[in-house]
């Protein structure tokens, strides 16, 4: 199968690796021509090219633009293809993309492989970046059922767990588990620097181990991405803030009021009911 991957960063790069390895013929494009050179260099295409017209014969593409260029991508790509073409993304919020783009190609499905790293880049593209990871397909009742199994099929190749619904489920559960931790950990992080005492903010600086790193990592991420998610998935973002900050109302009270039996439920509950949401009762 030929495949187009529009954007040579990690998550293209590293589609192109593997598909590539699976056989594919993988013809790639990008903004720059340096990126394309590289691309060629480290085997991740077969074919580079900086115009989306090198696109016109492939069977399958991927977007793998930043979330706010999806649409105009494919507005920009229509003129070059046959209504054939199976046009896919890789956005990390559905609802918005998926009724645009099914708009502009009736050929097109919504898709999220989340997996990622803290490096951006062709340089970042690696190998079995997808194997064990969610790949989420959200079609709809417009979206071609031979085109979602293609997909699918594609998503398996790579070793993802396949997952599908709609595209308001997806975002709604990425809020949660995705999107919110990284408004709570940038208001950590925040938070702790605007301590006024600069004896003790220096010392909590030099103190931060293994915990705060672990709860800051993803508020001291891309800020760009950052603003997409909280941009294009607003309202799904913003029901989770309202269920967090009620849950922290909580546990303040809590604590104001010194009602120590109270907490250490909570605390109970917590403890058991995070396994399912990190793999722990999954691999069991």
């Amino acid at each position: 199968m030929k495949v187009g991957i529009i954007g040579l960063g990690l998550i293209g790069g590293s589609l192109g690796l593997d598909l590539r390895n699976c056989g594919h013929i993988i013809y790639g494009v990008s903004r720059k021509e340096s990126t394309c050179n590289r691309a060629l260099k480290k085997e991740v295409v077969d074919y580079a090219d900086i115009n989306l017209k090198s696109l016109s014969t492939v069977d399958i593409i991927f977007i793998c633009t930043p979330i706010g260029l999806i649409s105009q991508t494919l507005k920009q790509l229509i003129p070059h293809l046959s209504k054939e073409v199976i046009i896919t993304d890789v956005g990390s919020v559905k609802t918005c993309i998926v009724k645009e783009c099914e708009s502009l190609w009736t050929n097109f499905v919504g898709g999220h492989p989340m997996a990622g790293t803290a490096e951006q880049g062709i340089e970042a593209a690696q190998k079995n970046l997808f194997k064990n990871a969610p790949y989420v397909i959200t079609p709809t009742e417009k979206t071609p059922e031979n085109s979602m199994k293609i997909l699918e099929e594609l998503a398996q190749s790579l070793g993802s767990l396949v997952y599908t619904c709609s595209p308001e489920i997806h975002d709604q559960s990425v809020a949660w588990i995705s999107h919110l931790p990284v408004m709570i950990s940038a208001s950590l992080i925040a938070a702790c620097s605007e301590e006024k005492d600069k004896s003790i903010l220096k010392l909590a600086q030099q103190l931060a181990s293994s915990g705060f790193r672990d709860t800051s990592r993803v508020g001291g991420g891309n800020p760009e991405l950052g603003v997409m998610m909280a941009q294009y998935n607003k309202t799904a973002l913003l029901h989770t803030l309202q269920g967090y900050s009620q849950q922290l109302d909580e546990i303040t009270e809590y604590i104001k009021t010194e009602q120590w039996d109270s907490l250490q439920k909570l605390l109970m509950i917590t403890q058991q009911e995070r396994s399912p949401f990190i793999g722990i009762e999954k691999n069991s």
